[in-house]
C-alpha cells in the first residue's frame, strides 16, 4: 500500500516483537490463574463426591484417586482451544427479508466481521491472511467491521496494514470504533498521549481505505430495474455506546442518523447493549450489527457464560415493534483478548443477504 511509508514498514519487526513478548506473559499468567482456580473447584468436588460415596459404603480413597483424572481436562481443553479453536473459522450465511429492502437491493451481500484485536494475530499472521481471503471469496457488496481493531495500542495495525488493505467489496469497507479502539487498556503517561493514540487508530484505519463512520452514515444507491428510480439503503455507524459503566460511551445515534435517506437502515454499533437502550422500538432501524462479547470465547456442552453478562450475547435476535421487525446480530469476532484461546466458539464471518419482500 503506497499510503504506508518506508519508515513505518521498517518498524514492523520491532512492533511484532513488542506485541509478542509482553502480552504473552500476561496471557500465560491469566491462563495459569484460571487453571488453578478451576482445578481447585474440581478438587473440592472430587472430595465431596468421595465423601458422599463413603457414606454409602464405597471407599473414600478409591473414589478420590479415581476422580483425580478429571484434573487433566481443563489444561487439555485450554490447549485444544489455543492450538485449534482460536484458528478455526465459521462462515454463517443469513437471509434478511423485509418490505423495506428496495427491490434493486434484493440479493445484496453484506459481510460482517468484528473484534480483530490485531495483537492476537501477532504469532499467526497466516491465519488472518486466510480469513481475509475467505471474506473476499464471498464476493461481498459491502464489508462491515463492527469495532475493536486493536486491543491496546495503535501500533498493532502496522504489521497487518498491507494485509487488511486487501479486503475488497463493491461498496468498500465501513467500520466503527469499539471500546478497545479508544486505547483505555494501555498505560499512558498523560491524557494527551492517549488522545493522540486514539487519533492514530482513526487515521490508520482510514488509511486502510475503510470508511470509518464516527457518528455518521452512508447512503448506498442503486437504480431499479426500470432505470427510472434510485433506491437507497443507509448504513449508520456510531462510536461506542454501552449500557455497562466499565465501557466508555462516545456515540450519538441522533447525529449519525440525521439525513439518512435509506428505506432500509442498518446500524453498526459495537456494543449490543446499545440495541435495547436506544434502538429497539425507538429508532427506524431494521438491522443492527454488533460484536464486543466474543461470546466469552467459551461454549461447552451448551453452556455460554457470556449470557450471565449480556442479554444478547451471540447470534440473531428479532423482535416486532412499531417500526416492524427489528433485528440484532452479535458477531463472535475474529481475534481474542486476554484469554488466547477459543473453546467451542469459532472466529466468525457473517454473510447477510438482503431480500425484498413484496
Amino acid at each position: 500500500m503506497s499510503a504506508w511509508d518506508s519508515k513505518e514498514k521498517e518498524e514492523v519487526n520491532v512492533i511484532l516483537n513488542l506485541f509478542i513478548v509482553l502480552p504473552l506473559k500476561m496471557e500465560i499468567l491469566f491462563v495459569a490463574i484460571v487453571l488453578v482456580f478451576v482445578s481447585v473447584v474440581i478438587l473440592v468436588l472430587i472430595l465431596l463426591a468421595a465423601g458422599i460415596s463413603s457414606v454409602f459404603g464405597a471407599g473414600f480413597r478409591t473414589v478420590f484417586v479415581n476422580g483425580l483424572w478429571v484434573l487433566l481436562l481443563p489444561p487439555v481443553i485450554v490447549l485444544t482451544g489455543y492450538l485449534i479453536g482460536r484458528n478455526s473459522l465459521v462462515v454463517n450465511h443469513i437471509e434478511v427479508g423485509s418490505e423495506s429492502v428496495p427491490a434493486s437491493f434484493d440479493g445484496y451481500r453484506i459481510v460482517q466481521i468484528s473484534d480483530m484485536h490485531l495483537r492476537s494475530f501477532r504469532d499467526r499472521p497466516e491465519v488472518l491472511l486466510k480469513i481475509i481471503g475467505r471474506i473476499n471469496a464471498e464476493n461481498p457488496d459491502l464489508i462491515v467491521f463492527s469495532g475493536d481493531l486493536v486491543t491496546a495500542h495503535p501500533d498493532e495495525i502496522l504489521p497487518f496494514a498491507d494485509m487488511l488493505g486487501r479486503l475488497e467489496a463493491e461498496d468498500g469497507v465501513v467500520s466503527v470504533m469499539g471500546n478497545h479502539d479508544y486505547c483505555p487498556y494501555n498505560k499512558w503517561d498523560s491524557d494527551r498521549e492517549r488522545i493522540s493514540a486514539i487519533d492514530t487508530v482513526r487515521s490508520r484505519e482510514r488509511r486502510l481505505g475503510w470508511n470509518l463512520l464516527d457518528n455518521a452514515h452512508v447512503d448506498l444507491v442503486r437504480t431499479d430495474l426500470s432505470g427510472r428510480s434510485r433506491d437507497t439503503i443507509s448504513v449508520i455507524g456510531v462510536e461506542n455506546i454501552s449500557e455497562m459503566k466499565q465501557f466508555e460511551s462516545h456515540g450519538d445515534l441522533g447525529k449519525a442518523m440525521s439525513g439518512a435517506r435509506g428505506a432500509f437502515k442498518i446500524l453498526v454499533s459495537h456494543d449490543p447493549t446499545h440495541w435495547r437502550a436506544e434502538v429497539l422500538g425507538m429508532a427506524d432501524i431494521g438491522l443492527t450489527l454488533s460484536g464486543h462479547t466474543h461470546n466469552a470465547q467459551f461454549r461447552l456442552f451448551g453452556l455460554e457464560p457470556s449470557r450471565l453478562v449480556f442479554k444478547e450475547n451471540s447470534g440473531m435476535y428479532t423482535e416486532e415493534t412499531a417500526f416492524g421487525r427489528q433485528r440484532l446480530y452479535v458477531n463472535d469476532g475474529l481475534g481474542t483478548t486476554l484469554f488466547p484461546a477459543r473453546i467451542g466458539v469459532k472466529a466468525e464471518i457473517t454473510v447477510f443477504t438482503l431480500k425484498h419482500i413484496q
